[in-house]
């Protein structure tokens, strides 16, 4: 009787895995066909009347421009856009899709942000509730903020998202939150992105030897010099540090160069791409 019960038990637990492997094999089936049809769409001209009126667009080599409007494309019909008191529209998915893409336009191996799964947009900044400690006085205060990053979710604010994507200045709310995004994949949102090991030591001394130094200048709040272009926000923690570098990059890189200048290496290195070359 026993033996009986354990052959049907092992039937049973072979037949449930049998079909867990076919449903999987479905899904995954159905996500290559997916891909397939995305990759062969053509990049609408509508939607190219958003990235000609960015800075950075308008600068890219035409290989480049082909390039990322694949990743656009792929982006935007992968991702889940959910609009809190704001209706989506094709501007909001390209915009977004556009600076999240140029990123990784030459970090082939990081995917298009594959852990990503949906983005919140807001028309204008959230307020949040956050628990803050003070001399072991814990209280919850709220704070506005223009976005947030959670692994699987970006939270937006379009009305600085917009004006930052179609003005070229030092911040790019875009920029900061995909930098999160990009920092996650490698398994811990501490201010080091996915790396080769051999890079990894030289990118931690580099980067937080600098971050330590602002740190101090925040805390005293005087004798910025070179670190006001990195701002007081950069100080909040090396995860803060690394999105902040990330929008100065891309934002402000001559600045970044001449003050940082082995900052600007670093990450010249690690996106493959001189964004320099885009600002003339």
């Amino acid at each position: 009787m026993r033996q009986s019960y354990y052959l049907h038990l092992l039937i049973a637990t072979i037949a449930f895995g049998l079909v867990a492997f076919g449903i999987y094999l479905i899904l995954l089936i159905l996500k290559f066909y997916k891909l397939k049809k995305i990759k062969s769409l053509q990049f609408p001209d509508s939607l190219r009347v958003y990235l000609n009126k960015t800075h950075h667009y308008k600068f890219l080599m035409q290989t480049d421009k082909d390039k990322i409007e694949k990743s656009i494309l792929l982006f935007i019909n992968t991702k889940n856009f959910i609009g809190v008191k704001i209706e989506i529209n094709d501007e909001i998915k390209v915009i977004i899709a556009f600076y999240a893409c140029l990123l990784l336009l030459h970090v082939n191996k990081l995917g298009c942000y594959n852990n990503l799964k949906t983005i919140i947009i807001y028309p204008n900044a959230v307020a949040i509730k956050m628990m803050q400690a003070a001399g072991g006085i814990y209280s919850n205060q709220q704070f506005l903020i223009d976005g947030q990053s959670a692994n699987d979710t970006v939270v937006l604010v379009w009305h600085d998202a917009k004006a930052q994507a179609y003005h070229l200045k030092q911040d790019n709310v875009i920029i900061h939150e995909f930098a999160h995004e990009i920092d996650f994949m490698s398994g811990e949102i501490n201010g080091i992105p996915p790396l080769d090991e051999s890079k990894y030591h030289h990118w931690a001394i580099s980067l937080f030897k600098e971050y330590d130094k602002l740190n101090q200048i925040a805390l005293k709040n005087r004798d910025w010099g070179k670190y006001k272009l990195l701002g007081s926000y950069a100080s909040s923690n090396e995860a803060e540090f690394f999105a902040v570098l990330t929008e100065r990059f891309f934002e402000a890189p001559t600045s970044l160069k001449h003050n940082f200048n082995d900052l600007y290496d670093e990450l010249k290195e690690f996106y493959n791409i001189d964004p320099i070359s885009l600002s003339d």
